[in-house]
């Protein structure tokens, strides 16, 4: 019985999440041509049709959708193979492709690289910022190996390890006249639509609201930012209120500022938690666990600590 190849297959699962031949083609390193014909040399030993297409539109039968499905799984077995053979003749001596969120990146990524090249000198991390759903989505389907991210955060089929409380607190113009006696340990009399916030998407918003305790939608103003830092401008000019997470103004992310700061009343439940995720059946398990420990000792250096459960 004749098989596919895994380079064809790699042009199938290419077409399907670029959905466009000119783009997978690129992203496989050949022409568009040379695609194509491994596309239709598949289908041609498979005895199916996989891909419907014309000048418009791709579309995908459904037996190509499974397909497609088993080919990723087949792919990701090969490269973690390939991955293990490395790892036990050499750890620490490949690559890394390490997701982070974009709330956590910019004030912890130069300590963590930094702890890498100290300990582990011959591993090369790559870096992906992208928010939490996309980035363990692209960790669920070999994209990525591991992630740093904020929990908690639902998902399955993944292993998650914290290593750092995150404190938040408030945040508002030292003058500010929107609401210059709110702090109370509910924040019930904020004024509606005084709170600034991250867009939908970032889980901190999701974190900073319960830790403060207050989902009362009238008191969020539907004008959301895209990054902390822009959140702090908005502060800044007193356009509203805002809560901060400790590591960022650890980070200088308030330098130059006329923004006041102010701990939650709340001082057991007024953090998120930082810590990495890998896939539960990754080859590399014992390797991400030691990277684990690592952090989890030096970040205190670069951090207030509060160490996670």
């Amino acid at each position: 019985m004749r098989l596919p190849s895994l380079k064809h297959l790699h042009y199938l699962v290419n077409v399907h999440k670029y959905q466009h031949f000119g783009e997978a083609a690129k992203a496989c390193y050949v022409s568009q041509s040379t695609l194509s014909s491994g596309i239709a040399a598949l289908e041609n030993l498979l005895g199916v049709r996989l891909i419907e297409r014309d000048n418009k539109k791709i579309l995908f039968t459904p037996l190509a959708e499974e397909v497609v499905r088993q080919a990723r799984q087949i792919l990701l077995s090969v490269e973690e193979l390939t991955e293990q053979v490395e790892y036990y003749a050499r750890p620490f001596g490949g690559t890394l492709k390490l997701g982070v969120i974009p709330t956590i990146a910019p004030f912890l990524i130069p300590q963590i690289l930094m702890m890498i090249r100290q300990e582990f000198p011959e591993l090369k991390v790559f870096v992906r910022e992208d928010q939490s759903e996309q980035v363990l989505s692209q960790l669920k389907e070999g994209e990525l190996d591991l992630v740093l991210l904020a929990l908690p955060y639902p998902a399955s089929g993944v292993e998650m390890k914290s290593f750092y409380k995150d404190r938040f607190y408030f945040a508002q113009h030292k003058d500010s006249q929107l609401n210059t006696e709110t702090i109370k340990a509910d924040f019930s009399n904020l004024k509606d639509n005084s709170l600034l916030l991250l867009e939908d998407g970032h889980c901190m918003r999701d974190h900073a609201l319960s830790a403060c305790h207050l989902d009362r939608s009238e008191k969020i103003n539907s004008f959301a930012a895209t990054s902390l830092h822009t959140l702090v401008q908005m502060v800044n000019n007193d356009l509203g209120v805002t809560f901060l997470p400790e590591m960022a103004i650890a980070a200088g992310i308030l330098n130059n500022t006329d923004i006041e700061i102010s701990p939650l009343a709340d001082r057991e439940n007024d953090y998120r938690e930082i810590g990495f995720a890998w896939r539960s059946q990754s080859n590399r398990k014992e390797e991400f666990e030691q990277l684990y420990q690592l952090v989890k000792k030096q970040i205190r250096h670069f951090l207030p600590f509060r160490e996670a459960p």
